[in-house]
């Protein structure tokens, strides 16, 4: 019989690395390749502009998430989402739930060498939350 070759799961992973703009706030992971990425139309989300990353991330699965002390909180409304950004530059790197706390999506845009606006890009209807 013909022996099955072990399929490396880890060939498949990618390294991304990001800030916000003045560097206080650095994240590197390792993940699938990243080609989708979403928008939320609430009311802050649509002023800022980001592209997010499709799924959260587990604080774990960084290899590095630095700076996180100089990341200032804004919520409103339902306080469902921990609106995070930079205090020196205010980039916007990343946010979690409050029901997922230390899951993050990522401001695609913070990731070197990625373009998320040549990305599949879906809507989330935070606006209706």
């Amino acid at each position: 019989m013909f022996a099955r070759k072990a399929r490396c799961y880890d060939e498949d992973m990618k390294t991304y690395r990001g800030s916000c703009h003045c560097g206080a706030v650095r994240i590197r992971l390792r993940s699938e390749e990243i080609t989708t990425g979403v928008r939320c139309n609430c009311s802050i989300c649509i002023r800022r502009g980001a592209v997010m990353s499709s799924r959260y991330y587990a604080k774990s699965e960084f290899e590095e998430l630095t700076g996180l002390d100089q990341l200032t909180l804004y919520r409103w409304g339902d306080k469902l989402v921990n609106h995070t950004f930079c205090k020196t530059c205010g980039v916007f790197v990343l946010n979690d739930a409050t029901v997922k706390p230390e899951m993050y999506r990522i401001n695609l845009g913070c990731v070197d060498e990625l373009d998320p606006l040549s990305l599949e890009i879906s809507l989330i209807d935070g606006k209706s939350f």
